[in-house]
């Protein structure tokens, strides 16, 4: 039987409920570790974040059950399974759609009369964020990506699927983000960002041959474009940035399909599907 189809049958025998249980279990500790200090990562990042573990350990637990070993370690090579990626032309949005999202946000909230400073970064400080994120969203992309985003999508479809761990994503966010203080109308509007950009996650997931490589660098230029945004994210607005962020998505359901984010359809055909 060739790999795909196996790949296929596990992904169909997996439940993306108990992944999800497992993962929230596997960060009780690092959540009271979050509530029992105030020390922080990087500014507004309490040590809770390194829950960003409990993914990938979750994922090699099940993958364990599967296939032993052979199969933790088939899990932990999607980490760089950037030959998957066929059209090159995809790492154009994957490293650069993030940036441009918060370039905007920038202009909109300085027509809006905020008073933001200039962003202060050298390129040192770039590429030391930029591997510290890369690694972190690795042991969360091998998890959301790697291991439970097929199920849901063969369960609901890309969109649906997509919706539904962005949704997850998001909450399970929340005890940090209520660690640090965020108040709950930050929460809901950075929950819409969040939720677009899962959207969006997947869209580049499934058009690179579902690279989990590909889907930790846009996770890894969000937590990098937001820790470039004045100061340290201190000025950064959900608000802004969750609606913009959502209109993309939506341009890429509309355009994609939302079966499987992948069909790409001109404006005439978008518009005759729609109407």
């Amino acid at each position: 039987m060739a790999e795909g189809s196996l790949n296929s049958i596990a992904s169909r025998s997996r439940s993306p409920l108990k992944f999800f249980l497992l993962v929230f279990a596997l960060s009780l500790p690092f959540w009271l570790a979050g509530a029992l200090t105030s020390f922080q990562l990087l500014p507004a990042l309490p040590i809770s974040a390194l829950g960003l573990l409990c993914p990938v350990t979750a994922a090699a637990i099940f993958v364990y059950r599967e296939n032993k070993f052979a199969g933790v370690k088939e899990l932990l090579k999607r980490s760089f399974d950037f030959k998957r990626v066929k059209a090159k032309i995809w790492y154009v949005p994957t490293l650069l759609l993030m940036p441009c999202i918060m370039l905007i946000s920038f202009a909109v909230m300085r027509l809006m009369g905020v008073p933001l400073p200039v962003p202060q970064f050298s390129i040192v400080t770039i590429l030391v964020l930029f591997v510290v994120f890369f690694i972190g969203a690795l042991g969360e992309e091998l998890g959301w990506s790697g291991y439970v985003i097929d199920p849901l999508q063969d369960r609901f479809g890309a969109f649906a699927g997509a919706l539904l761990l962005g949704v997850v994503w998001a909450v399970w966010h929340y005890v940090p983000l209520l660690e640090v203080s965020r108040s709950l109308v930050f929460i809901a509007w950075w929950s819409l960002g969040t939720v677009a950009s899962r959207l969006i996650i997947v869209w580049l997931y499934n058009n690179t041959g579902k690279s989990v490589f590909v889907a930790a660098l846009f996770h890894a230029m969000i937590n990098l474009t937001w820790q470039l945004f004045p100061i340290n994210g201190s000025y950064f607005d959900p608000r802004v940035t969750g609606i913009i962020t959502a209109i993309v998505a939506v341009v890429v359901v509309i355009v994609w399909g939302a079966r499987t984010l992948t069909h790409y359809k001109t404006p005439d055909e978008s518009t005759r599907e729609f109407a």
